[in-house]
């Protein structure tokens, strides 16, 4: 198992759709017992949440957010975590929207301090 998601701030590698995650939203995890939560904002996303469970270096969450333009919306995730050569963290993301319709893949990794 990689080492512990706790306190690590990861970003995207590109951008979603317009309105959606972007190379500007940073992700601030926590991770305990098994269980993963994150804080996150930035682009066009004023705020959001995931809460989920970690097993191994497999993740399973639920997300929710409020974009700039007011609106909300909400999906599930499960993620892949991936140790890269230089120590970082990767997750390699396959999601789906619950609140619309949609579903895709994104990469986000650890961002240098």
């Amino acid at each position: 198992m990689t080492r512990s998601l706790d306190g690590l701030v990861l970003a995207p590698v590109a951008d979603q759709a317009p309105g959606q995650v972007g190379t500007r939203t940073r992700f601030e995890y926590h991770e305990a017992r098994g269980r993963i939560w994150a804080d996150y904002a930035g682009g066009d996303i004023v705020r959001g949440f995931l809460l989920g469970t970690r097993e191994k270096d497999r993740l399973d969450f639920r997300y929710v957010q409020l974009k700039q333009d007011g609106s909300t919306s909400s999906g599930h995730c499960e993620s892949t975590v991936v140790e890269l050569d230089d120590g970082r963290i990767r997750l390699e993301e396959r999601w789906e929207w619950e609140s619309q319709r949609g579903s895709g893949t994104s990469v986000v990794e650890e961002t240098r301090p």
